[in-house]
């Protein structure tokens, strides 16, 4: 006498599956495949949020640098200016572009970035 739940031998007794059986393994099935789809849509979500927050942490540096800089004018939102290291570390916001100065930094240490006044008082890095 056999002691397993189903039948192992051909000649054994047919196991078939109940009315209620095939709907729970339906449900399951469907609950899978949604609960699933949904954690996939969150993630992708939360991996664009992240992608945001770097991007406003690095404006928020940029910025920062930028209002610690030497302005020898008054900046308009929508302008492109260019950012200059000094030698002595300081920085100082420009209007004039490298190549305005043959290529080069002109009388400053090093070129650091094109930049652009966003409507909130942040600056973007311009490429």
């Amino acid at each position: 006498m056999s002691v397993l739940p189903y039948s192992a031998s051909v000649s054994g007794a047919v196991i078939k599956p109940t009315e209620e059986g095939v709907i729970r393994h339906k449900a399951l099935t469907a609950m899978e495949e949604q609960t699933n789809m949904q954690l996939e849509q969150i993630r992708k979500q939360i991996e664009l949020l992240a992608l945001q927050a770097q991007e406003i942490q690095k404006r928020k540096e940029l910025s920062l640098l930028i209002y610690g800089a030497k302005l020898n004018f008054t900046p308009v939102i929508g302008h492109t200016y260019y950012v200059y290291e000094k030698t002595d570390g300081s920085h100082l916001l420009s209007m004039v572009s490298p190549k305005e100065w043959g290529g080069g930094a002109g009388p400053y240490k090093r070129f650091v970035a094109m930049v652009k006044l966003l409507a909130d008082h942040t600056w973007m890095e311009v490429q």
